[in-house]
């Protein structure tokens, strides 16, 4: 997993930060520049050392990075978001969160990770047999132990809330239909004032009941590149984006590819080893479909989308300022 900690105040006052901004070539900054704030482009961690150069000026230990890399990462002009992974393992403290929001700029936005044990229908710890998981869509665990420590240590820099669904066997929540109707019970229950976004990597649980629950409680679905997932254009199908109150989607795995094998086909991340032009090219369509819509936009992307997250974002910021003539719209 990425490494992610609490940045903490070990550096002794008066000496420079162990890790700064790598110099940013003109381009990016003038793409920056152009792009429209609504539109928020990051990658799902902050913490590589392969970033050296492209995100960060020097080389730098994972674990520096992981306590001081974060105010480099955000001053990035394409970085305006970043996803908070250590959350989906344990609850995280309102100090730690903002320890975060402190070192980022104002307009910055955070994508938050809820807690796996309210998205797994049996205990998600290790071991074979595993038995029913009693905080499995809780609301009120979710308010205590995630948004609350959210609201209070992120503030308005709080951007969506992820309740990511690992693959699982459709009939362990109930089938598509009962796992719909107890997902509507749940986000009805959360308090407003968030965006909450919802992430399925089991394709049978993409239904029209889904998405009318998503509709009901003003979430929004997250639109994930996974080969565990359906693709891309059958989740835009289902789930029409434009009726979402913000399109949130994450670019996280090459087609054809496990986690740990396209983690050591791209170790160090710091190039675009295998080009995935499909995914880029709707990722883009969809987002300038939202901004056209006056709707803000996440797009957060992965070092195993096609080797270096960063990268990938950044060919991505090109796309959408490129954009020039008649394009097939994704709305259906």
């Amino acid at each position: 997993m990425d490494q992610q900690l609490g940045l903490f105040d070990d550096q002794p006052s008066g000496l420079p930060p162990p890790v700064e901004a790598a110099l940013v070539p003109q381009e990016l900054a003038e793409l920056g520049a152009h792009l429209s704030s609504s539109l928020r482009l990051g990658t799902s961690s902050w913490s590589f050392p392969g970033w050296a150069g492209i995100v960060y000026d020097r080389q730098a230990a994972e674990l520096t990075l992981a306590r001081h890399g974060l105010a480099a990462y955000a001053s990035h002009p394409l970085l305006r978001t970043v996803g908070i992974d250590r959350t989906w393992y344990r609850p995280v403290s309102a100090d730690d969160l903002r320890a975060y929001a402190d070192v980022v700029p104002e307009d910055f936005r955070f994508l938050v990770k809820a807690d796996r044990l309210l998205t797994s229908p049996t205990d998600p710890g290790e071991g074979t047999f595993r038995g029913a998981n009693p905080r499995f869509l809780d609301p009120t665990y979710a308010i205590e132990e995630v948004l609350g420590p959210v609201s209070e240590g992120l503030g308005p820099k709080a951007g969506p809330i992820l309740f990511q669904f690992s693959p699982i066997p459709p009939n362990l929540a109930g089938g598509p239909e009962a796992f719909a109707e107890r997902l509507h019970g749940f986000l009805d229950a959360l308090p407003p004032g968030l965006l909450y976004a919802v992430e399925l990597r089991t394709p049978a649980l993409l239904t029209s009941i889904y998405s009318q629950a998503l509709e009901a409680t003003g979430a929004t679905h997250c639109y994930v590149v996974h080969p565990a997932m359906s693709p891309l254009e059958e989740q835009l199908r289902v789930v029409r984006h434009f009726e979402q109150p913000a399109l949130v989607m994450r670019w996280m795995l090459h087609a054809g590819l496990k986690y740990e094998v396209a983690k050591d086909r791209y170790a160090p991340f710091d190039r675009i080893v295998d080009t995935d032009d499909d995914s880029l090219e709707r990722i883009a369509v969809a987002a300038l479909d939202a901004l056209i819509a006056e709707r803000g936009v996440f797009v957060v992307a992965n070092n195993k989308a096609e080797g270096s997250a960063p990268l990938s974002v950044f060919r991505l910021a090109r796309r959408i300022a490129a954009w020039d003539g008649p394009r097939e719209s994704t709305t259906v």
